[in-house]
């Protein structure tokens, strides 16, 4: 399936739109590549566009001041990324976003998705849809690092995403989770 493909099935589940339409929303998208290890978006960049994932697998973090790495999302095919409250409030970036493997994205500016918002309501539609789920996402992530141990976060985590273990370095999955790697491996022993 090629990018236009994949867009429109991921667009179509919640969005109804003729072939003319999707076409023009889509011509709005700039398809780009990067490969593993390169970085996307840095701490302090200004950021004018969100990332529509195609293939590979991207990670959105913050490093703190003790030089802590906290993963905040992994970004894999038909899923979204970028620093949103860099995006829509027009600040700088505060996190980082960098490609676990080799990437392809399209990416869609902030003020072209507005504009195609007020054209279309069934894309406003789709991307309120899309941040609620986000929202709600973001919540249960929450509640579960207050909540829960890290060997329930793990399962919860694999659970939701099998496809992670694979894909994903365990430092990284540790980093997510909150916890060093050898925390992570005490408890596949």
């Amino acid at each position: 399936m090629n990018s236009k493909e994949t867009l429109q099935q991921h667009i179509g589940k919640t969005a109804s739109l003729t072939d003319e339409q999707f076409d023009y929303f889509f011509s709005y998208f700039k398809p780009q590549s990067f490969k593993k290890g390169q970085t996307v978006i840095s701490a302090g960049d200004k950021v004018d566009c969100e990332y529509f994932v195609i293939s590979g697998c991207l990670k959105a973090f913050f490093i703190n001041d003790e030089i802590k790495m906290y993963i905040l999302q992994f970004a894999m095919p038909t899923w979204w990324t970028s620093d949103y409250d860099a995006l829509y409030n027009q600040t700088t970036a505060t996190i980082d976003i960098d490609c676990i493997t080799d990437v392809e994205v399209l990416c869609l500016s902030n003020s072209d998705r507005e504009k195609l918002c007020k054209e279309f309501h069934q894309i406003e539609h789709f991307f309120r849809w899309r941040t609620n789920k986000g929202y709600i996402a973001s919540q249960k992530r929450l509640l579960s690092l207050m909540n829960n141990n890290t060997k329930k976060r793990y399962d919860e985590l694999l659970a939701l995403y099998p496809q992670l273990y694979n894909l994903v370095p365990k430092h990284l999955i540790a980093a997510y989770l909150g916890v060093s790697r050898e925390t992570l491996s005490r408890l596949n022993s």
